[in-house]
């Protein structure tokens, strides 16, 4: 599938690593003639986005639990920036877990933290190396001074035992507890407050990328086999759950209906 996205990586000072997994800039200069999709995504972003008019905003996208098919998006380029496991609670003074499914404007959140981001952020150049650079300035020893290293450390050793790897898939999600020496409680309200998602379904989301990312390196049986699904009739129902169609109709084309694309105002 194709569609009028363009998207540069930006490499990330070392400072930022512990934190941010990701700073990208991404444009969108015409109309796409196709559907739009926002892929299932685990992560939260913070969006520093320039519309066409030259309108600036900073906004929170929370985790997306389905995938969304939109037409008609608006010409925008955007740096987003994907925060890491562990990161939004103290970045953002707001658990991940009340980010799911929204995408919000950053100043909106409770808080003197998002608002403070928010006007540091939105008064940069709106490239991403200016972004990283701000970043990098403020972000260490802000962070540090609030996140509970034990419980980021924890939290990310969970993510990690919940993703696919070469040569290893995600355990069980009572094994996983007990690797980590946690009750599967609290294994939940780490990933609740860290991810957004439960365990289960972050591993779900991971599943369906991989189907995603390696779909034209394997037959659907050997896909369904590497990403750990019991069989190619799990895999396919497990993706239609989540991309809203069966992999056979989202590779050729047959997608969902196109919802036109909500753009964000305030007022």
């Amino acid at each position: 599938m194709t569609n009028a996205l363009s998207e540069r990586v930006v490499d990330l000072p070392d400072e930022l690593r512990p934190w941010i997994t990701r700073v990208g800039v991404l444009r969108l200069d015409t109309v796409p003639t196709e559907p739009f999709v926002h892929l299932p995504d685990a992560d939260t972003k913070v969006v520093v986005r320039v519309e066409g008019d030259g309108r600036r905003s900073v906004l929170v996208v929370g985790p997306r639990v389905r995938a969304t098919y939109h037409a008609g998006k608006p010409v925008v380029s955007c740096v987003e920036v994907r925060l890491a496991p562990g990161t939004t609670l103290p970045l953002l003074g707001v658990p991940a877990v009340d980010l799911v499914g929204r995408a919000a404007f950053l100043g909106d959140l409770p808080g003197k933290v998002s608002r403070q981001l928010a006007a540091e952020l939105l008064g940069l150049d709106p490239d991403p190396e200016s972004t990283t650079t701000r970043l990098a300035e403020i972000l260490p020893a802000r962070l540090s001074a609030v996140a509970d290293p034990s419980r980021t450390e924890l939290v990310r050793a969970g993510v990690d035992a919940m993703s696919i790897r070469t040569g290893r898939l995600p355990g069980p999600v009572p094994d996983v507890a007990r690797e980590l020496a946690v009750s599967e409680r609290q294994l939940r309200n780490l990933f609740a407050e860290g991810v957004g998602l439960s365990p289960k379904h972050y591993a779900r989301i991971n599943r369906v990328r991989a189907v995603l990312a390696h779909a034209t390196e394997l037959s659907w049986a050997q896909l369904a086999a590497v990403t750990g699904y019991y069989d190619q009739s799990h895999m396919t129902s497990d993706f239609r759950a989540l991309m809203g169609v069966p992999p056979r109709s989202y590779f050729t084309g047959r997608l969902p209906e196109a919802m036109p694309c909500r753009v964000i105002r305030r007022g």
